[in-house]
């Protein structure tokens, strides 16, 4: 049995000033349930940046996790909830936008911004909670390091090779930022029914005899295997499995939403200030 269901290349997307590599959503793959967008963002920001010119401003969110995973450099969030803080090299803002929040994200200081944004998909029954930020450090999250000693795992959410992350799910969530050398191996025990990928930012490694380089996304099999990935160069990635939530979904702009009423009462809520407002520091 393959461990690969497709192998999907972000092709590269403008999203306002920055560009970012997108796979998902993609001609060959529209909604990974629970999974609804992928960006990665690579760039290197002035020594001498002014905040208010970078990153992305203030902006409404409902119904959906939005996650940054920042490989390089750090992140200053902000929110309408009061929430502000900083978030460096290997750490992540995890952000349940239930109900609805204003937030911004910008550069913290100068030098090479790499992250991943992840959308992650709530239950109907979460989709009006009250919003939630959990800022977690790598030293916050499960270690696990592979037994060649090249491999690194740091897990944020759920569980894998026997770590557990810091951060709560709305749904079962399993992810982890990858850090390999050439030469190393991982095996992962997937699990059966769960909708799962491997992104890469840089490297190359081959699962199922086929080898894979950067900007690829692979989507696993659903089916419960151990999936063995050889690392062939140096090599970050980001690992993400879920449980699929089943509900039909309406994504809108910065909304995820289940009906196409819900989107009009988005809008109108943002408008009549319901999310909050934020004003940058």
């Amino acid at each position: 049995m393959k461990a690969i269901d497709k192998i999907v290349f972000a092709p590269e997307h403008a999203m306002g000033s920055m560009m970012v590599k997108q796979p998902l959503p993609s001609r060959q793959v529209d909604y990974l349930d629970p999974f609804v967008l992928l960006h990665h963002g690579k760039n290197e920001i002035p020594e001498d940046f002014e905040y208010r010119h970078e990153g992305v401003g203030p902006h409404p969110h409902r119904g959906f996790a939005p996650v940054t995973f920042v490989f390089e450099g750090a992140v200053h969030h902000q929110d309408s909830r009061g929430n502000s803080g900083t978030v460096s090299r290997g750490g992540v803002q995890w952000m349940n936008a239930g109900m609805g929040i204003i937030h911004s994200e910008r550069p913290a200081k100068g030098g090479l911004q790499e992250i991943i944004q992840m959308w992650v998909n709530s239950p109907a029954k979460n989709k009006k909670d009250q919003p939630t930020y959990y800022p977690v450090t790598e030293n916050d999250m499960g270690r696990y390091v592979s037994k060649d000693g090249l491999a690194e795992v740091n897990v944020v959410s759920g569980e894998l090779f026997g770590q557990k992350g810091p951060v709560p799910t709305l749904s079962p969530i399993n992810s982890a930022m990858i850090t390999g050398k050439k030469g190393g191996k991982l095996k992962f025990e997937m699990q059966v029914g769960h909708n799962a990928f491997l992104y890469l930012l840089d490297g190359k490694v081959r699962i199922d005899d086929q080898v894979i380089t950067r900007y690829n996304m692979i989507v696993f099999s659903r089916e419960q295997m151990t999936v063995e990935v050889e690392i062939l160069e140096d090599t970050k990635a980001l690992f993400m499995s879920g449980e699929p939530i089943g509900e039909p979904i309406i994504t809108q702009g910065p909304f995820v939403v289940n009906k196409e009423v819900e989107i009009m009462e988005a809008y109108r809520d943002f408008r009549m200030g319901k999310m909050g407002v934020l004003i940058e520091e």
